[in-house]
């Protein structure tokens, strides 16, 4: 074999090498997974970023793309029209939408009770539902923590109609309720109440919506079911890696509360984005034995009623329609 021949072969031989090298990478690329919020930044969503810190999702095969959103309609939308592979949003949300037809189902539920709280000026305390009647309370269209004071009456056999609803924009509840225009506001114990406590100095008293018989599926993961059809191992291993993250966040709240404030800017002092993260890891509960945010079929069917006192829903799907464990593991 002449010399040029065996330089030519040496030469096909290295090229095959790293035509295979180069493939190998390609096949060995983590995939890509585009996560939307239902709403801006705050403490609920840290231990998604702690696990980006800490390569989680990385270890996973999952290079994880995460947005702010504007509302938990505007993220499902996303989501059916393919620009997101999951949305995190408040379960309810997700329950109300598949009632009215949309194709997606819920794969993880981290709340299966929202922490919604009323709180009250501490000259009028409302600590327990009878003290609510003779008092005023900030309404808005869609706000969770009202939009089912009729079932909390029911439920704690208090008289409603002794409850004044002032109706408002959701976004001047809050400044209503500090300028003392009305008793009763709701928040939620993981974004509103550390910032609202720390910005006027006041500990305001509580009266827990969840102690006293209302779960309202919060915080879920949502996939269309297309998504769940093509992508299913992708989407189970992002739960998994979240679960990690979740007992991460749990263990070390401040590593959490830094890196969520690495990427939040402005930001609350690390004290309010700390409460708020230990709030959120209190909230998240699964059953005994169960895989972190594993749907259980009784949060669907209470979900349903909840939306059903509302107006005319129709008639109520099967639960299995709402939501799959298949891609949770322990």
């Amino acid at each position: 074999m002449s010399y040029a021949k065996t330089l030519m072969r040496g030469a096909a031989f290295a090229a095959a090498l790293a035509f295979a090298a180069v493939f190998a990478g390609q096949s060995a690329k983590a995939a890509d997974l585009n996560a939307r919020f239902s709403w801006k930044l705050k403490g609920e969503y840290g231990f998604f970023y702690l696990g980006k810190a800490k390569d989680l999702y990385k270890d996973a095969g999952i290079t994880l793309n995460l947005g702010e959103g504007a509302g938990a309609q505007a993220a499902l939308g996303a989501l059916i029209q393919g620009q997101e592979d999951v949305v995190i949003l408040p379960g309810i949300f997700a329950v109300s939408a598949i009632q009215k037809g949309m194709p997606v189902k819920l794969i993880a539920l981290y709340q299966p009770a929202a922490p919604v709280v009323l709180i009250s000026h501490p000259e009028k305390p409302v600590t327990k539902p009878k003290d609510l009647e003779g008092k005023t309370i900030a309404t808005s269209v869609g706000e969770t923590g009202t939009s089912y004071l009729g079932v909390f009456c029911e439920i704690n056999k208090i008289d409603c109609s002794k409850i004044s609803k002032v109706q408002m924009d959701s976004q001047a509840r809050v400044p209503q309720f500090v300028q003392n225009k009305v008793d009763v506001v709701s928040v939620y114990l993981t974004n509103d109440f550390p910032n609202l406590e720390a910005k006027t100095g006041v500990k305001y008293p509580v009266l827990d919506m969840r102690k006293y018989g209302l779960s309202i599926p919060g915080l879920a993961v949502v996939a269309s079911n297309d998504g769940i059809e093509k992508k299913a191992d992708l989407l189970r291993k992002f739960l998994a890696a979240n679960a990690k993250a979740i007992e991460m966040t749990r263990s070390d709240p401040a590593a959490a509360t830094a890196a969520l404030k690495a990427v939040w800017q402005p930001s609350p002092s690390d004290k309010v984005i700390q409460e708020e993260i230990v709030a959120t890891s209190e909230s998240i509960r699964s059953p005994e034995g169960k895989p972190i945010g594993w749907i259980d079929e009784e949060a669907i069917a209470n979900a349903l009623k909840l939306i059903g006192t509302e107006g005319d829903i129709g008639t109520p799907k099967p639960v299995s329609t709402f939501f799959t464990d298949s891609l949770l593991t322990k």
